[in-house]
């Protein structure tokens, strides 16, 4: 596959990730370029990951390549769709990256420039061949589609108005519920007087205690949270130290209906590696909120060995 066709076939995937998420299209258009190799790498024709994104705690199939070291574990995709999808999870679940959603969704240089600071690539010119390839390819464009409502999908809404504010904070979405991202030593006091909100909708609409003090980059939501997560996001993997009250503040869902979902209290204690519904029911669910059952899929993870140098990376 040539580079214009590698552009020509998953632009729309671009534009409608960044629909979803925020993240520039030119940003996830370059990044599977260089990573994939134009979609011809080993990992990107067998494995469908055409983002180079390593295994973690993944439990679906993997795939092993040699990279920084030998025989690593990758993750392997049913779809391009799929890697597309789960490489803007992966930003926006990481807290590692989550300065990045303080750019604007147009300034593809701060994004790529982010991006090596967060550490998603060890070669130290990461950002420089991100932007030349933005540029040498005019990526950006698709950015203002996006930007002016014309992108994949939408009918001439814009779907981010770069004018849109909240007091003197931009104002983004997250499941369709708008947010603010907080200063250091926020609080619901500081911001509900700023924002011109009663004292009580902060806390309600975040499902936290009235005294909270914020650190950098926390979403505040403005409005209140869904019942259930977006399309496409149906259960959660549980990180260390994660809470259900982080895990709905991170996907926009009502803390009591996430709770309900899983029958779980809302202070229940969650063991890493606990799967977690966000939409959907829990198979077999009874009234009690002792420990739900998910359902357990039929295909164990598989993986995939593949001995090979690929040069450049």
């Amino acid at each position: 596959m040539s580079r214009p066709e590698y552009i020509k076939t998953y632009k729309d995937l671009a534009m409608q990730e960044m629909e979803r998420t925020g993240i520039p299209a030119s940003i996830t258009l370059a990044q599977g370029i260089l990573e994939s190799g134009d979609g011809n790498s080993t990992l990107a024709r067998r494995g469908n990951n055409h983002f180079g994104i390593k295994c973690h705690d993944w439990k679906g199939k993997s795939i092993r390549n040699d990279d920084d070291t030998r025989n690593e574990c990758f993750r392997k995709y049913k779809s391009v769709e799929e890697s597309y999808s789960d490489h803007s999870d992966f930003l926006t679940s990481s807290s590692r990256y989550k300065e990045l959603f303080i750019y604007k969704p147009d300034d593809y240089k701060a994004w790529a420039k982010g991006l090596k600071k967060a550490g998603y690539a060890t070669s130290p010119t990461y950002a420089e061949a991100l932007i030349r390839v933005i540029e040498e390819n005019e990526l950006y464009q698709y950015d203002r589609q996006v930007l002016a409502g014309t992108g994949a999908g939408h009918k001439g809404k814009p779907v981010y108005d770069l004018t849109e504010y909240a007091g003197s904070r931009k104002a983004y979405y997250n499941n369709r519920v708008k947010y603010v991202l907080a200063r250091e030593g926020d609080s619901f006091y500081s911001l509900s007087e700023e924002l011109d909100l009663f004292q009580w909708q902060l806390p309600k609409y975040n499902d936290l205690p009235a005294n909270k003090i914020f650190t950098e980059g926390e979403k505040v939501y403005l409005q209140p949270k869904r019942n259930k997560a977006e399309v496409g996001k149906n259960t959660h993997i549980v990180k260390e130290g994660e809470t259900l009250q982080s895990i709905s503040q991170l996907y926009a869902i009502k803390l009591d209906k996430l709770a309900q979902r899983n029958q779980l209290a809302p202070d229940a204690a969650l063991s890493p590696g606990q799967e977690i519904l966000l939409r959907g029911k829990v198979k077999g669910a009874k009234t009690s909120i002792s420990a739900p059952k998910i359902e357990i899929r039929e295909e164990e993870p598989e993986e995939e060995f593949i001995i090979e140098f690929d040069p450049g990376e």
